[in-house]
Formats: C-alpha cells, structure tokens, sequence
C-alpha cells in the first residue's frame, strides 16, 4: 500500500464490489511460456470514499497495495491452474497456495489497469513456485471511464513493473500422525472480556484511513467503499495503555460482502484459493497507517508504502474459505519493531472457530513529514516505546 497524509474526495459505500466484480481478469495471449492477464476494475484508492461534506482535499493518486498484490496472486494461481490443466493433473493432485512473497517497486495508480505475467519457475508434484509481475501502462488509459479498462489498454506502451512477486504452491497434508498440531489460543479467548463486549456489527468501520489525525477529523463512522470484506475495527486503546508498542494488539473483524464461490474451476471461476486472496487483501489494509499512530505519527505522518508483504498459509485452501453462516474472521496485528524510517507489521489471520489460519509480515516506509519522525503522543496517548 502507498498512503499520504490527506485523502481524496467523495465516495459511496454502494459502490463497494464484490471480489468477482474488483478482481475480473481477462486472458492476454500467451508469451513463450508465460501466462498473461490484464485487469478490469480500477484498485480502490484509499481516502476516495469519505461520505459527503467529509471529505479531505489531497492529490493522492496511489492505489491500494493490497489490489495488486492479491491480484497478483490470483494471476499466478490461474497460470498454475492451467498449467496442471495442460498437464493433465488429477483433482487430487493440485496445489494450493503456500506463500505469496511481493515486493512493491513502482507506486500503482488507480486509473490504469494492471497487466500480470505470471510463468512457472519450478514444478514438482508436490511443491512448486511461479512469478508474477505486474506492470501498467505509461499513458492513459483508452476507456472513457477511469473504473473500467478494456483488453485494448494491454497494447499501450508500459511502465516498468509496479510488483512482482513468488508463490508458492503446495500439495495439502495431513496434521503428522493425524495428531500434531499446535497454536496460541485464539483471540476470542485470550480477547474475550473486550471482543463479548458488543456484537462483532457494533463495532465501528475500519476508518477508510486508518490515520489518527484524519480519523479525528472525519469522524469514525466512515464505512467507505473499499471492496470484497465488511470489516471492523475493535476497540483496543484501553488494552495498550501503558504497554510497549511491541505488545500493544488492533483487531480488525471481517467477512465477506458478498458470497464467492469456493468449487469452481479455478481457471473461469473461483475455488478455495479465492478465499486466501480474500485473507491477503484485508492482511494490507491500514497496517502501515497503524503503526504510524502507534509510534507517534498520528498527526505528523508524511509516507506510508509497503516495500515488501509475505503472506504464509498454515493450513489447506480450503480452510480459508469464508461462510456466511460461520462468522466473523478475525485478524490481529501487532507491531515488533520501527526505526531507520521503515516499520514492520505482523498479523495472524484466525477463523471463527480460532484457527490460525495465516500469518502476514509486511515491512514498509512510515515517515514523518520532511522524511524526519516527529515526536508526538501515539495512538494510546502516551509517548511511544518501542
């Protein structure tokens, strides 16, 4: 993700789309050996979608990391799929997504769609890797409307990649011996007195910039129309008072906002890896700005990008996928470490019946204006210690 300090104008919560609607991919002709796509929908921008009469002037053009970077993925996994297609490999055989490791290097702008190559590097029966660049083009885009591209942009002159990114994908295993498995206890339980304090829906939207200063000014209430997940933010000042910033916790509660499909054909349709993009998607979403109040930059942050994000599945596809009827999902963040201009984010994704699912370390920029960290209260209103 790239975030300034200001956000842009205006928005509607109706707009928010689906992760068929946001993600749509249309196959590009294939070059040797690689598999090519190009995007649809603009990424959603960040601080675009304040409600009227709240919004914040800015000229912030930079798209929201987690689009390319889950999008990415879902390219590289199509590629994989029908790869094992051509190959002819068994329903039983297929892999699933293991990890997905990027690199952001190029800021992605939200009027231009992105063009994903994505080749196999190695392949084995039961491990293998693929890469995956994403690139956009260096003009304007040919569709009349700055939401919607056409096949047509992929023949416009191209920037170097904005991202790229391995995967790997592995062949899911049982629990060794059928027996072995072993996590902390989830947060519904080690949170319990402050998550049973209200119902999952009454907790207020996760800010659509999750900044101090602009929450303060906007108002907490902004749902926004960041797309695929309905999330929550927990309320957890009185937790981290008085706690080093490594120990302090945000969690964020979510689920999705329309079904998606989890048996398809992964090549035209959706399967249970869908749902790990879900996870890795909502994973990007505001941690950076997070950790900036927590360190002091609520109301000084200048620039928050992510350079690297590596997300690592703990179990099948399958268990990630997301259910109505199954609940909230719960992602916990922390913050270990912040100096030399950067920080780094960790976070575990959990199922409603608490299952660690997946584990995010995302290492970005987070400075204070003039690139300099200025001293301020942090988000628990004390001095910030690390």
């Amino acid at each position: 993700m790239s975030v300034n300090m200001t956000p842009t104008v205006g928005g509607d919560e109706d707009k928010r789309l689906s992760f068929q609607e946001q993600f749509e991919l249309i196959k590009l002709p294939r070059e040797g050996q690689a598999y090519r796509y190009i995007s649809t929908r603009s990424a959603y921008l960040p601080g675009s979608d304040f409600a009227k009469g709240k919004e914040l002037p800015s000229y912030h053009t930079a798209a929201f990391g987690g689009h390319v970077y889950a999008q990415a993925g879902l390219a590289a996994y199509r590629a994989w799929r029908e790869s094992e297609n051509e190959k002819g490999v068994p329903a039983h055989g297929r892999l699933d997504i293991h990890t997905i490791n990027g690199y952001f290097t190029r800021i992605g702008l939200a009027t231009r769609p992105f063009i994903y190559t994505a080749a196999p590097v190695t392949a084995s029966r039961t491990f293998s890797t693929v890469s995956v660049t994403a690139s956009q083009p260096s003009v304007p885009s040919n569709s009349p409307s700055e939401d919607r591209f056409s096949v047509e942009d992929a023949s416009l002159p191209q920037h170097p990649p904005a991202f790229t990114a391995l995967l790997s994908f592995k062949l899911p295993e049982p629990d060794w011996d059928g027996t072995v498995s072993e996590q902390e206890a989830p947060p519904w339980e080690r949170f319990a007195s402050i998550l049973s304090s209200r119902k999952p829906e009454e907790w207020p939207p996760a800010p659509p910039v999750d900044i101090a200063g602009v929450v303060e000014i906007v108002g907490d209430d902004q749902v926004g129309t960041f797309p695929i997940a309905d999330m929550k933010k927990v309320d957890m000042r009185e937790y981290n008072e008085g706690k080093p910033v490594h120990e302090r916790r945000e969690l964020l509660l979510y689920r999705l906002l329309k079904p998606l499909p989890d048996n398809g054909d992964a090549v035209s349709g959706y399967d249970a890896n869908a749902h790990v993009l879900v996870h890795a998607f909502v994973a990007d979403r505001n941690g950076l700005l997070m950790a900036g109040n927590h360190i002091g930059l609520g109301w000084s942050l200048g620039r928050a990008a992510s350079l690297s994000y590596h997300f690592v599945m703990h179990v099948e596809a399958k268990a990630a996928v997301m259910r109505e009827e199954d609940g909230w999902w719960i992602q916990e963040v922390w913050f270990p470490r912040a100096g030399r201009g950067r920080g780094i984010v960790e976070s575990k994704i959990w199922s409603p019946s608490g299952v660690h699912v997946a584990t995010e370390y995302q290492d970005g920029l987070i400075q204070g204006f003039g690139g300099k960290l200025l001293k301020e209260k942090d988000a628990s209103g004390q001095e910030a210690k690390l």
